[in-house]
């Protein structure tokens, strides 16, 4: 108790001429050696930092994205569509060829067996001839058996044993063991009370004899041990070790700060040296060559692109119309007729009734010029 509030008020303490003494110089070699180790953890941290951002993170999106694409989503599908469906095939299944086949033999054969063809049968011979002859049996037994071992018992053995084991024993014990045994615990009772009497005296002259060394002992022990390395341990060794302690925290708090300094002038000799040129030009050339290849070449050569595509669109279309009306027309002539629909025509557009541009689902799809010369009929 008394050490712990030495060493609590020893924080507090003015400070010595040994602590002003190391103070400086071990700020300053601390400050030596802990700068590089802060530096080098910067730069550590730094990088760590950069290759998280720039690297880590994308990877990780783009395998979690692959692994969901490729793994996850497929297997979720296979599981839904093809795992479970299977499952309740091959369970329905198991169940209608090993399990109803089962419970159908026990329910319709095996318990209406075992029921009329052995338990009822076995209740009634229970009932109407074992029980009548278990009573009989049991009267037969209590009646020559059990009575005559009764009186036997009570009548001749107990007596016998009474008056002939019991009541000496009890006047034995009573008459001469009782008082035999009072006069030997007595006897013995006197002789433990000495021996604990000198036993006692023994004892507490050997405890005074051992209290006198251990206080002799202790009070040595506090005197040549204790008290000279409690104050070594005052005076200095903790004021070293906690100047030591301060001087590592103060020198890691300047070289963060010098290591800060070190890299805002690396970043500005950086920005200065390549970031201000690349800048400038990127904004004095890729800036107009970009608005030029865009407005000049990459704007017309995609409107071209486009008129192209939509020219082969409607050129395609117009192909495909063609070629369907000529194949529709070609079966018509053919086949023949100009209503309904025969099995394995194919199936067009509704054709457009004459004198009028609007489609009607009733009118016969027709060709304007008709291969075999038929007549148009308006439909209605």
């Amino acid at each position: 108790m008394d050490d712990s509030k030495h060493q609590a008020l020893d924080r507090y303490e003015p400070d010595t001429a040994l602590t002003r003494l190391i103070r400086i110089p071990v700020r300053i070699v601390v400050l030596v050696l802990v700068l590089p180790v802060r530096m080098v953890w910067d730069l550590l941290a730094a990088g760590w930092h950069a290759f998280d951002r720039t690297l880590l993170r994308p990877l990780g999106r783009g395998l979690a994205w692959l692994l969901d694409t490729l793994v996850l989503t497929p297997l979720a599908w296979l599981f839904t569509n093809v795992l479970t469906p299977l499952a309740l095939a091959v369970t329905w299944l198991a169940t209608a060829l090993f399990i109803w086949p089962w419970i159908g033999l026990w329910r319709y054969v095996v318990v209406p067996v075992a029921k009329y063809g052995v338990a009822v049968p076995l209740v009634w011979l229970y009932a109407n001839l074992l029980t009548p002859l278990g009573r009989g049996a049991a009267w037969l037994f209590t009646t020559l058996v059990v009575a005559p071992a009764m009186g036997l018992w009570r009548y001749a053995l107990v007596p016998a044993a009474r008056y002939g084991v019991i009541v000496p024993l009890v006047w034995l014990y009573g008459a001469v063991l009782t008082p035999v045994g009072h006069g030997t615990a007595w006897t013995l009772g006197l002789l433990w009370q000495g021996t604990v009497w000198v036993l006692g005296g023994v004892w507490k002259g050997i405890a005074a004899t051992g209290r006198g060394l251990g206080i002799a002992v202790t009070w040595l022990v506090m005197t040549l041990l204790v008290a000279p390395a409690s104050w070594l341990y005052r005076r200095v060794l903790a004021p070293v070790g906690r100047e030591i302690a301060e001087a590592a925290e103060v020198a890691w708090r300047i070289a963060g700060y010098l290591s800060r300094a070190v890299g805002r002038g690396i970043a500005w000799f950086f920005r200065h040296l390549v970031g201000v040129p690349v800048a400038w030009a990127y904004r004095t050339v890729g800036v107009p060559v970009g608005h030029f290849v865009r407005d000049g070449l990459w704007a017309p050569a995609r409107r071209a692109a486009v008129e192209v595509g939509r020219a082969a669109r409607g050129a395609l279309a117009t192909a495909r119309e063609t070629v369907r009306q000529a194949r529709r027309d070609a079966w018509r002539a053919l086949v023949g007729g100009t209503g309904g629909t025969w099995s394995g025509e194919p199936l067009g557009v509704p054709a457009r009734t004459l004198g009028s541009t609007t489609t009607v689902p009733s009118a016969a799809q027709a060709s304007e010029t008709s291969l075999l010369g038929e007549k148009l009929v308006k439909q209605g």
